[in-house]
């Protein structure tokens, strides 16, 4: 029997792979793995297809070719990447396998469509609007009021994202982020869908005051299991929001995680998502409710697993792999453990021409994993044009304050210079 995880080329999975190949071999299936231009993944996968998972229709055919020339049959379809959900639905639906239905894994990934979902079910979220013009973004700025979130109806990782606080700034950055998101986002599966159903329009929110967390959640036939938040204690009121430290568990009080869980569950069923991992975002004032930002049919990007894994015990990789093959999963926590990760960037665009502090962070007993995605003579940009980091450091600490100080001493430690 095969397992086949459908995949976006990104160096921050490396230990979602190598779990998902440990898990393959402890249980006697293959690993199969479909991926545009396959480097460094192949060492993780006992078959590896080179095909263009940005579009849906050549992934599906790819993966029937696969299938009549594998020996064993395909009994399970996952995917770790935000951009390799659609085409996992559809090879899912294709080979008649449990997956988020292909509807599911749009509306997951088409911010309009998401928020439409969730005003259907009174979800509390910010106002928002759609915009294809100045004039037409000026009028959603009258009614939903400033300060505004410009957002890519289809994106992540916060790239192309920003505050404008009164309509001098709408229209000095209303177009170019318009223009830019489409046409930067154009590799996407669904880029192309979503243009033509929104005429290459900007999203527009209220932006909302406060702190920010995410979440994570396995869910099972229906029902919500939520297994780590995280806090985003540096604040992040803009103009941009790229995301650089989270620790769990959460210093909320007890009361507003659990209302976060609450809503957590009502998206899911806004958006039907009946099974697999999810990721959801909040923002949060004292003493407010808690407002949804999005929530995602999939894990966590970059070192988010393995902080679950770190502070609960919970492998959410095999917990996937496990509801893809109709298993159980084991969701009971083992530990509670306080862990936060680091993402970093290079101050400015360039190449990268050293990367300083590896090893003084790695030697630190507290530091768990130290990755670098990029390596010298690579190009890099910097917020709000790319949607990942750098590198990320995944750290512990006795207690949830703890973990304010090793961040510290990390932001001073580990550099990347560029030229």
């Amino acid at each position: 029997m095969s397992i086949l995880i459908l995949h976006t080329s990104n160096a921050s999975r490396r230990k979602h792979l190598a779990t998902a190949r440990r898990y393959a071999h402890r249980h006697g299936e293959r690993l199969l793995l479909v991926v545009q231009n396959p480097t460094w993944e192949r060492e993780y996968a006992d078959r590896v297809v080179a095909a263009d998972t940005s579009d849906i229709g050549q992934t599906v055919r790819a993966v029937r070719d696969l299938a009549t020339i594998e020996t064993e049959p395909i009994r399970a379809v996952a995917a770790f990447v935000e951009h390799s959900v659609p085409a996992a639905a559809a090879v899912a639906a294709e080979l008649g396998l449990p997956f988020v239905s292909e509807k599911t894994a749009y509306a997951a990934r088409d911010k309009h469509a998401m928020r439409s979902a969730f005003a259907r079910r009174g979800i509390p979220q910010p106002r928002f609007g759609l915009a294809r013009t100045l004039a037409e973004a000026r009028g959603v700025a009258r009614r939903v009021g400033y300060p505004l979130v410009l957002k890519p109806v289809i994106g992540g990782g916060s790239m192309y994202v920003r505050r404008v606080d009164d309509d001098a700034e709408l229209a000095e950055h209303f177009e170019t982020i318009r223009r830019k998101s489409w046409a930067s986002f154009d590799y996407d599966p669904l880029c192309r869908r979503a243009m033509r159903r929104h005429d290459e329009s900007l999203m527009l929110e209220a932006y909302v005051a406060g702190g920010e967390v995410s979440v994570e959640s396995i869910v099972i036939g229906g029902e919500t299991h939520v297994l780590a938040v995280h806090d985003k204690p540096l604040p992040m009121h803009g103009p941009y929001f790229e995301e650089v430290f989270y620790a769990t568990p959460s210093a909320l009080p007890p009361a507003a995680v659990a209302r976060i869980a609450e809503i957590t569950a009502q998206a899911h069923r806004a958006l039907d998502i009946t099974m697999g991992a999810t990721h959801t975002e909040f923002r949060i004032a004292p003493g407010e409710e808690p407002m949804i930002l999005e929530t995602a049919a999939r894990l966590g990007g970059g070192p988010v697993y393995r902080s679950v894994l770190l502070s609960t015990g919970v492998d959410m990789v095999e917990a996937v792999l496990d509801l893809a093959l109709s298993r159980p999963p084991r969701l009971r926590p083992t530990q509670r453990t306080a862990v936060g990760f680091y993402l970093f960037f290079a101050e400015r665009a360039g190449t990268v021409t050293a990367v300083h502090g590896v090893e003084e962070a790695a030697a630190d007993a507290r530091v768990h994993e130290v990755d670098v995605y990029r390596r010298v003579g690579d190009q890099v940009d910097v917020p709000p044009h790319v949607w990942q980091a750098h590198g990320h450091v995944i750290f512990s600490a006795p207690d949830r304050d703890g973990l304010d100080e090793v961040y510290a001493r990390l932001v001073k430690t580990v550099r990347i210079d560029v030229d």
